[in-house]
């Protein structure tokens, strides 16, 4: 199989990205690419025919022609199933560190667990002199709620003998501004959008994650966590990624204030410019890596590699709609006799998504997503209480959209259920025909939901791979996950618990549309 790989790549080559409008996207900075509304994909869908092939890869090749693709060996990607195993990696990581540290999360937490990852980080600083480069890119509204807040717990590392080392970037949407961030409370201003990506680099290895940076998600909140170690051009190019969104974004001072970065478009002065510049900014990043990954004579040297990587990115307030249209794609062509099993924390499909799934998709499918009581927000005060009443509405909805079309035999909804934690996993595992085990999934923050879509910073990573231990994880993984659930049918919504009260149902049919 090793010697066909040259020619695949070879056919691989031909692959494209096209704007809405069908002007093919050139790599040179033409001015064409700021008026770029969304990435899409190519309609050339065929197939050519190879000598031989895997079967499992074949209906998948695809992707190499509309995301940039890295080659590794399976036996580098490491999956971590626990959130204290996830911590004590990034701890002992960063504590290691010799080149860059890299993060980006939603925000960072204030405890105990989170003030020892800091010190980790500043021991990197020290033992290295310095030569440690630390880059952490937060949200600017998460990271600034409370007193005691994100940009607080970082403020030692610009403070200490080696900040000349350290970048602090808080993202703000250009979205919430003026008389609407005024009204709109502090929990609830998320919904309008933020920086969401989970992104942990530490020198050549990359953690991909759902998870933030805080106590729950290092303690019993599920999720998902990627190791992929000796990857520097993958960590190369979500180090830029980073760079490249904290240019447009604020910089924390060492007395807690920020100023604008390099890019000195201020998004709540002058959105449209700051949209049009962001957006440019980081399609050239884009383009550029998608350029690089067709040198055909770099990966013909990797014969030995059994494992792509594809990043995926979606930043709809910017309006790059790129992963979202990969993973449409993987689900309308799901072909009959393969198994999707697709998780998210929050359920809340995109019309676009469950009618893909509904109308196209030919796979046998089972959806994971958690109960009421492993929602984050159970018990939660005042209105936030009731937002896992809301998923529920959200949830019999598409339950009776499926037996409306006739899929509830192929379509099913599981609910993870574990006494003392929550869930927050995301992502997809996608078993090709005759087969038992995964051969793709995807990892990262994407919550398949209308929020994650349209108003977020979003990226995950497509994992395609034929090595048969890394597909014998997947398998673990995705069992482990489902061991925990329980099955949704129509009289889970007749039980005196799921009953949402009727103001519930009445806010989901005015807000679906941002979460």
């Amino acid at each position: 199989m090793h010697n066909l790989i040259p020619k695949t790549v070879k056919w691989f080559h031909t692959k494209k990205l096209l704007i809405s409008n069908q002007i093919e996207l050139k790599f040179s900075c033409s001015s064409i690419i700021k008026n770029i509304t969304s990435i899409t994909m190519t309609t050339e869908e065929k197939d050519l025919e190879f000598e031989t092939i895997h079967s499992e890869l074949h209906t998948l090749t695809w992707l190499h022609k509309n995301t940039p693709c890295f080659a590794l060996r399976g036996s580098e990607v490491k999956i971590i199933h626990e959130p204290n195993v996830f911590y004590s990696v990034l701890v002992q990581k960063c504590k290691n560190a010799r080149k860059r540290i890299t993060f980006a999360s939603l925000y960072l937490g204030t405890g105990k667990l989170e003030s020892n990852l800091v010190n980790a980080i500043n021991e990197a600083l020290i033992s290295s002199n310095g030569n440690v480069e630390v880059k952490i890119l937060l949200d600017f509204m998460r990271g600034s709620r409370g007193k005691l807040n994100s940009r607080k717990m970082l403020k030692p590392l610009l403070n200490g003998k080696y900040s000349h080392s350290c970048q602090i970037f808080l993202y703000h949407t250009p979205k919430l501004r003026g008389f609407l961030k005024m009204i709109i409370p502090d929990r609830f201003n998320e919904l309008i959008g933020l920086q969401h990506m989970k992104l942990y680099m530490i020198d050549d290895d990359i953690i991909i994650s759902g998870a933030n940076l805080s106590n729950d998600y290092f303690t019993n909140r599920q999720d998902r966590y990627f190791l992929i170690e000796n990857c520097k051009e993958l960590c190369d190019f979500y180090d830029e990624l980073v760079q490249k969104v904290g240019e447009f974004s604020f910089v924390l001072q060492s007395d807690g204030s920020t100023i604008l970065n390099s890019m000195k478009i201020d998004p709540l002065k002058d959105p449209i410019t700051f949209i049009e510049e962001a957006a440019y900014s980081i399609r050239i990043l884009f383009q550029k890596q998608f350029e690089e990954s067709s040198d055909l004579e770099k990966i013909e040297k990797n014969l030995d590699v059994d494992t792509w990587v594809f990043p995926l990115i979606q930043m709809g307030q910017l309006n790059i709609y790129h992963d979202s249209q990969i993973t449409c794609k993987l689900l309308q062509t799901a072909p009959p006799g393969s198994t999707l099993k697709l998780a998210t924390g929050y359920f809340n499909l995109t019309s676009e998504y469950s009618e893909a799934l509904l109308k196209h998709c030919q796979a046998t499918c089972h959806l994971l997503t958690a109960h009421p009581s492993t929602n984050g927000f159970f018990s939660a005060k005042g209105i936030a209480g009731c937002i896992p009443a809301a998923y529920t509405k959200l949830e019999e909805s598409f339950v009776k959209n499926c037996n409306k079309l006739g899929q509830q035999n192929r379509i099913t909804l599981w609910e993870f259920i574990r006494p003392g934690w929550t869930y927050h996993a995301k992502g997809l595992w996608y078993f090709l025909p005759n087969q038992e085990k995964p051969c793709l999934t995807l990892i990262g923050s994407p919550n398949f939901g209308y929020r994650s879509v349209n108003k977020d910073l979003e990226t995950q990573i497509a994992i395609l791979t034929k090595n048969k231990n890394l597909q014998h994880e997947l398998q673990k993984e995705h069992e482990r996950l489902f061991s925990c659930a329980t099955r949704v049918t129509n009289k889970t919504f007749f039980e005196q618990d799921r009953i949402p009260p009727t103001w519930v149902c009445a806010i989901v049919a005015l807000f679906r549309y941002y979460f």
